[in-house]
């Protein structure tokens, strides 16, 4: 009984990863509170979903097509004198910053496990910009698998306790 639950919650972990209007804290809470079926293994299920789905987000950033080449072109100057400008090179300052601490081996995983388990920063942007980064792929997975599934059985049992 428990394997459809798992297939259930790993499909909807691979949605939610990839399409952000489809909400996985709302299909765990909806479990622990009904409990229509087994929080645990609909939180477990969910958080290896999404992790597929954030890896294979990963991997497309980082095996991309002309990546190579589109890497050592610099980008067009902001114009400073905008508002819109000012907000492109903030942009790209952020985008510089987190890409450095993706790729650092001390800050790598930190940042990873917060994203996934708190999601400050967004875990969308922390993937694609991870695969832009050094980072290796077991070690994304890993730290991804862990928060995530962290996430969801905290929510899944606390809201069950209800």
């Amino acid at each position: 009984m428990w394997v459809w639950q798992l297939v259930l919650a790993v499909g909807i972990g691979i949605g939610s990863a990839v399409i952000p209007v489809v909400n996985a804290e709302a299909y765990v809470l909806g479990v622990g509170a009904t409990h229509a079926l087994d929080p645990v293994v609909a939180a477990i299920g969910v958080g290896v979903g999404q992790t597929l789905g954030k890896v294979a987000m990963f991997l497309a950033v980082r095996y991309r097509p002309g990546y190579a080449a589109r890497k050592t072109k610099e980008p067009k100057p902001a114009n400073l004198e905008t508002r819109w400008g000012r907000f492109v090179q903030w942009n790209r300052d952020v985008s510089k910053r987190l890409l450095a601490a993706m790729s650092d081996a001390r800050w790598g995983i930190p940042v990873t496990l917060l994203s996934s388990f708190v999601g400050i920063p967004p875990l969308y942007a922390v993937a694609l910009i991870g695969g832009a980064s050094r980072m290796r792929v077991v070690v994304f997975s890993l730290s991804v698998l862990a928060g995530r599934v962290g996430r969801f059985v905290l929510l899944a049992l606390g809201v069950g306790l209800f």
